[in-house]
């Protein structure tokens, strides 16, 4: 007969309870491990002659162990009548001095302070999974009255959101001293089956004379580890949620391999809770032959090159694995907001945790190589932070590439992983060929000294989308001073527009940016300059695309959609669905001059959402080219009402657009429209 209960809260009754030990009988049930386990945290915190409180005892053979070596002052209570009557009969004989009494924790007949210890091993557990923690509140309010100054409560838990956080906010608002280990134990694949996958931790909260003014709130890791200190219940919280994230991965992980499955986990800070360090597992294919000693490696990803497509997508990752040829690789990125000295020092600080993460088989000798690009960590340099009401929390960013050149970036935090945008960085003072020549380990130059080249389009599809005018037959002898009209959904940085309107000659283009915090994000940190050739319209784009068909008699040679989605949980990253509706396609192909092209971003996971897209457009556009970009999920479209311009005559178009780029005022445009033309295919 199963002695689970039927819902949460029965841990907290004691009906529960009667029934359970009932049915169980003389056999013990130990919560969270036994003596041999927890004795010498346990040792370390209870004095052998305190006088001790047992809280919900059970049918454990916990006290009977701690009474054996010594501890004589042993209360046990348990609100069990059936289990208090079998501890007492069980231990009358051989342990006359050790007393089992039938007692409600939230109710307690002892007088103040007459305690020196309280433990507790895993009733704070049971008593909180009743609805509002009341009953756990109350035991703790209990527990904290009958403990002597100096005393101590010790609850071995397995630490839940709600249990752990109910505990700690009780005692800070008392003013006590909160301290957590987290007991990993060391097992073997075979042990790892049968134990726990959560950590057993173990809380001591300590009562003080004088209730401290600011909560002292600890963590260690093991029995004997060091006490970081923390300064806020959260930053506690958030240690304790990694701790387990880290543990159910360590099992997953040493008992089996899985090749499909994104594994990955976030270590933070251990003084200031943010976070770190992310590590993902990328295990090769069983059919993979790796050598016998490329078991396991550690790569660390250099700074600013997190969002880089090998490092921060499922595809990318499994090809970095297949190229270092190890059996296991855990891929490392570094957060923003944090510093690291050196690669030794971040080697030092990630191997006492990563080893844990080594695949099964593997022997526990074995060295493990760190793997890096050009052995450097990458530099980063935050020049400004703030908070958008559409987006949220943004920082604009100096990252240093793989390439050695200097970069300034925009990011949203919600979605650290993806560039907003992206623009190349030059230096006045960089120009000398020994410079350039160590570019990549020289210190980086102030951001006062460095500009943006705006002939530089960082985004490949940026590229594609300017590439994709050639369509317009634009540089063509008798097009030469027909001006061009581009309206363009979403800003970014501004990069693409200002390209647009420096380099390619006759173009006006028109910009829809529903976020006033981009616009004045990309004017500071971008140098967007719009002038009368480059207009910025704040609003929402559909709006605008329905105001513009409305007034009527403004008609565009090309519209752009460069809008991200904001949703995560849609398998389309860029445009948000709105922007694809049939409804929308059709005011967009009305707004178009008769030879007019509308060029599409298209970031798209969901293959059957692709294709849902793609159906829905060219119901609109019947002829579209498509060019996805190399190594990355972006995809941009071609869509025109009319044939298609065959593949031969878009190379000469290309050509053509290519002679007429203007020269800038400060920078050449850096761009091969013929390379980017070559490998359209019709979609």
């Amino acid at each position: 007969m199963s002695l689970l209960p039927r819902t949460s809260e029965e841990f907290s009754t004691a009906e529960y309870w009667e029934r359970f030990f009932k049915k169980r009988g003389e056999k013990s049930f130990e919560w969270y491990g036994d003596y041999n386990k927890l004795c010498g945290v346990l040792h370390k915190y209870i004095k052998i002659k305190d006088k001790v409180l047992v809280v919900g005892c059970g049918n454990s053979e916990l006290s009977e162990q701690l009474h054996d070596v010594g501890y004589k002052n042993l209360t046990n209570i348990d609100i069990s009548e059936t289990v208090v009557s079998h501890m007492n009969q069980r231990n009358n004989e051989r342990r006359p001095g050790l007393t089992f009494q039938q007692v409600d924790a939230t109710q307690m007949p002892y007088e103040d302070a007459c305690y020196q210890s309280a433990l507790d091993k895993g009733t704070l557990d049971a008593m909180a999974s009743e609805e509002g923690g009341a009953l756990a509140s109350n035991m703790l309010t209990e527990v904290s009255r009958v403990l002597t100054i100096g005393g101590r409560y010790v609850c071995i838990t397995l630490a839940q959101e709600s249990v752990i956080r109910l505990a700690v906010e009780h005692f800070v608002q008392l003013g006590w001293g909160v301290r957590l280990h987290c007991l990993q134990e060391e097992t073997s694949a075979e042990e790892d089956n049968d134990s726990f996958a959560l950590p057993v931790f173990v809380l001591v909260c300590t009562k003080f004379r004088q209730p401290m003014p600011s909560p002292i709130l600890e963590m260690c890791l093991g029995e004997d580890g060091a006490p970081n200190r923390l300064a806020l219940p959260a930053h506690l919280l958030t240690a304790v949620r990694e701790r387990q994230a880290y543990s159910v991965l360590r099992k997953r992980l040493r008992t089996r391999t899985d090749t499909d499955s994104e594994l990955s986990l976030t270590l933070c800070h251990a003084k200031t809770g943010l976070p770190r360090y992310t590590l993902t597992v990328q295990d090769s294919p069983p059919t993979v032959k790796v050598p016998r000693f490329n078991q396991f490696a550690i790569f660390i990803v250099p700074q600013g090159s997190e969002s880089a497509w090998l490092y921060s997508s499922s595809e990318g990752r499994r090809q970095l694995a297949a190229s270092a040829n190890f059996r296991r690789l855990v891929i490392v990125a570094m957060h923003r907001n944090q510093e690291y000295s050196d690669m030794q020092a971040v080697q030092s600080e990630l191997s006492p945790m990563v080893m844990d993460l080594a695949p099964p088989g593997m022997p526990n000798n074995q060295q493990v190589p760190f793997l890096s690009v050009g052995g450097d960590l990458g530099w980063r340099e935050e020049v400004s932070r703030g908070v958008s009401e559409h987006s949220g929390e943004y920082c604009v960013e100096n990252v240093r590439g793989e390439d050695g050149e200097l970069y300034r970036r925009l990011v949203f935090l919600s979605n650290a992983a993806l560039v907003q945008s992206e623009s190349r960085l030059v230096s006045s003072n960089s120009t000398s060929s020994q410079k350039k020549k160590n570019k990549k380990k020289a210190k980086p130059p102030s951001s006062s000294s460095l500009s943006i080249h705006s002939g530089f389009l960082c985004c490949a599809h940026h590229e594609v989308m300017v590439a994709g005018l050639a369509m317009l037959d634009i540089g063509k002898d008798k097009n030469k001073d027909i001006p061009v009209s581009v309206l363009l959904v979403g800003l970014g940085g501004g990069g693409l527009p200002q390209f647009l309107r420096d380099f390619v000659p006759g173009v006006s283009v028109e910009v829809v940016e529903l976020d006033p915090v981009v616009l004045e994000v990309a004017t500071e940190w971008f140098h967007f300059r719009p002038d009368d050739r480059l207009t910025v319209t704040l609003g929402d784009g559909l709006e605008r695309i329905w105001a513009l068909e409305k007034e009527g008699g403004c008609l565009f040679d090309a519209i752009m959609f460069d809008v991200d989605n904001k949703d995560s949980t849609v398998g389309m990253s860029c445009p948000p669905a709105a922007f694809v509706e049939t409804s929308i396609l059709q005011k967009v192909c009305r707004l178009l001059t008769p030879k007019g092209i509308f060029i599409l971003n298209l970031v798209c996971r969901d293959s059957t959402l692709r294709k849902e897209v793609l159906e829905r457009v060219s119901r609109i556009f019947p002829a579209i080219l498509s060019r996805k970009i190399d190594g990355e999920v972006n995809e941009v479209l071609l869509c025109r009402r009319e044939s298609v311009t065959n593949i031969a005559s878009l190379k000469q178009a290309g050509n053509n657009l290519q002679r007429a780029l203007r020269s800038g005022l400060t920078h050449n445009p850096k761009i091969d429209i013929a390379e980017l033309l070559k490998d359209m295919k019709v979609a």
